[in-house]
Order: structure tokens, then C-alpha cells, then sequence
């Protein structure tokens, strides 16, 4: 897959999961150093909303918007990863009021289960997943145009339907 970043066309080498597949295993470590991993999701539908980096403005809108829907809607789990350290995650997350789950990754272990890590920049590509009860992915979105946000009511909506 392809995706463009200002402009600049980058690849995004794999196959990413798509909708009606189960969700590739994982299990990453939040900031509290608890596992977070597929199964500890089973039960509820599921939000993971992947960004490249936290320490830039379109990751920080992604995770503070995210942040916001969680505290507001019931019954769905609401995950955000990227391959930050810890420390990065939690420096951001203090600094920004952020307390929804942080899982980080520097060894890219999740974007090569789930085919969005691109070489090239060291990063993940902009992605949402949306998982039903069972972690079959009901909705994806991998955005196009790294420096565009998410669309964030067509993955609420669909979680939404799996309440």
C-alpha cells in the first residue's frame, strides 16, 4: 500500500488486515506497565486508533479527540498505540490531561502484525481499527495522507453499532 505524507508517496509494505478478519494477536505494555493485548479486549467492541507519532499536532488531535469519546461512551474500549517510548507516551499524556489507554511499541512489534509500519520513516501509517467483541475488525480506515485526521465519526459510529 501506498500513502502520501505532504505530498511525498510512501510505502507501507504487507498486507494489512481488512474488515471481517480477526485482528492479529498482540500484546504491548500501557503506561502503567500493564499487557494490553487482544484477548484483554475480547468481550467489547474495540477502538485502536494508531498514530504515527505523539509528539506531533494531527496525533495530538487524534488521541485528544479519541480521549474525549471514551470518556463519554460506555461499553467500548478505546486504545491508542504508536511506537513512542513509554516516556514519550507518558510526558505527553501529563502534559496534555490525557488518561485514556496509552500502549506503546518501539519495537514495532504491533505494526508488523498489522502491516503500517513504514521503513522509511520509522513510524506507523495514521490507521483505525474498529474490533467487535470477538476482535474480527469491522471497520478500517488507514489514512492516505499521513497529515490528515482520522475519520472520527464513521469509527465511533461503527462502534457504536457493535454495542
Amino acid at each position: 500500500m501506498k500513502i502520501t505524507r505532504k505530498g511525498q508517496v510512501i510505502d507501507v509494505p504487507g498486507n494489512q488486515p481488512g474488515e471481517g478478519e480477526v485482528a492479529p494477536d498482540f500484546a504491548l505494555q500501557d503506561l502503567q506497565d500493564a499487557t494490553i493485548s487482544l484477548a484483554s479486549l475480547k468481550g467489547q467492541p474495540t477502538i485502536i486508533s494508531i498514530i504515527p507519532d505523539i509528539d506531533t499536532r494531527v496525533c495530538a488531535i487524534q488521541t485528544k479527540r479519541f480521549n474525549q469519546e471514551a470518556s463519554q461512551l460506555a461499553g467500548i474500549h478505546f486504545v491508542t498505540i504508536s511506537n513512542n517510548t513509554k516516556e514519550e507516551q507518558a510526558n505527553w499524556c501529563g502534559q496534555e490531561g490525557v488518561d485514556m489507554t496509552m500502549v506503546h511499541d518501539p519495537e514495532n512489534v504491533f505494526g508488523e502484525a498489522y502491516s503500517i509500519y513504514m521503513p522509511e520513516l520509522g513510524r506507523y501509517a495514521r490507521s483505525i481499527f474498529v474490533l467487535d467483541q470477538d476482535s474480527v475488525i469491522r471497520y478500517r480506515e488507514i489514512v492516505l495522507e499521513m497529515s490528515h485526521e482520522p475519520d472520527y465519526t464513521q469509527a465511533i459510529e461503527a462502534a457504536k453499532r457493535l454495542v
